[in-house]
């Protein structure tokens, strides 16, 4: 995987390096001198002026060239990507070129494609404290420390604990001490009302948005647990959805709803989960909880990684869709829909 990780950023310098020498290049070809003007540069050499000079002179008399750094951003599209049998079984072994990649609706190339096992992650668990969730908030927590248990590995990954009732609050910043977010999540309590949408937008923009993106890929996902509904939020759903989308996160979203028919709230846990990636999971049981953990768990160690640089060039930060399409039509992509593009 050291190796996966190694290629992936030689591949970056290569395309940077002939992309700056080809601008270098012009740019010194338009610099020669006509032979008339050479020849008045060596007439006028020797000959003081109260001028000063744009080109500097040696002892020989040959001009130098003094040029500067010319630095070209590239930027690149990180789509991480689960595929999934007729059968709901992952599927691990794959190459890039069994898939098709369009963005809004224009085919891509794929400059980089692996299967990634070993990624650093960072996590933020939100944890809906509100009083709807009151029930079965005791197997929740205890599901949840389990989770993050199984998942952080110390040195390498790190998470945080954002809870949300009238307002979001981080109860523990990043860490990879399992033991203090253990702590964290124990001491909640349930009672309130739900900003959903704000927690959602804050913890993106706050604490899951990295700008410029790290080298190499750091995954970056959002597990919420909550039954999807809001009544408190100064955000919008769509407001939320965007800055999640704009950072990169994918979102695995466990419901609350015990009512065994699907609601609002559902619906939008869903949606929050489909856009960017993620799933979303109904546990009627509290305990199905553990089950749906570990299928998180499985999906995060279980990926693929494409990478490519998107045709459209402008830097106008407007939403572009992207769709990965595998040549087996019995196959299914989970992939973010979309993303913003820069606007700098």
């Amino acid at each position: 995987m050291a190796d996966g990780k190694q290629n992936r950023a030689m591949i970056r310098r290569i395309l940077k390096i002939a992309f700056l020498l080809s601008i270098v290049s012009g740019w010194a070809l338009a610099q020669q001198p006509t032979p008339a003007a050479a020849a008045g540069k060596e007439q006028s050499a020797g000959t003081p002026s109260s001028t000063t000079q744009a080109t500097s002179f040696t002892k020989s008399t040959q001009p130098t060239l003094t040029t500067s750094t010319i630095k070209v951003p590239v930027y690149y599209v990180d789509v991480p990507l689960t595929v999934i049998d007729k059968k709901g079984r992952m599927v691990i072994m794959m190459t890039k070129d069994e898939f098709n990649l369009y963005e809004d609706g224009k085919p891509q190339t794929i400059t980089y494609f692996s299967r990634e096992t070993d990624l650093a992650m960072r996590i933020g668990l939100l944890i809906d404290t509100s009083n709807s969730i009151r029930d079965r908030f005791r197997f929740e927590q205890q599901a949840a420390i389990d989770f993050l248990t199984d998942t952080i590995r110390r040195g390498k990954d790190q998470a945080f604990v954002l809870s949300f009732d009238v307002a979001p609050l981080i109860n523990q910043d990043y860490t990879d001490n399992v033991e203090k977010l253990a702590n964290a999540i124990r001491a909640l309590q349930p009672g309130g009302v739900t900003s959903l949408y704000d927690a959602i937008f804050l913890a993106c923009r706050d604490k899951l948005y990295f700008f410029p993106p790290p080298e190499p890929y750091l995954r970056k996902v959002m597990i919420l647990i909550s039954d999807g509904e809001d009544n408190h939020s100064e955000h919008t759903r769509e407001e939320a959805l965007a800055m999640a989308q704009r950072a990169g996160v994918t979102i695995f979203a466990i419901s609350t709803n015990r009512s065994g028919a699907e609601e609002r709230g559902d619906k939008v846990l869903k949606r929050l989960a489909q856009e960017t990636g993620g799933r979303a999971f109904f546990p009627f049981e509290a305990s199905d909880l553990g089950a749906d953990f570990r299928a998180i768990a499985s999906d995060l160690r279980t990926q693929f990684l494409i990478d490519y640089v998107s045709t459209n060039t402008a830097r106008d930060g407007t939403y572009r869709a992207i769709s990965v399409v595998p040549n087996d039509k019995t196959l299914t992509v989970r992939a973010k829909t979309g993303y913003f593009a820069p606007s700098q």
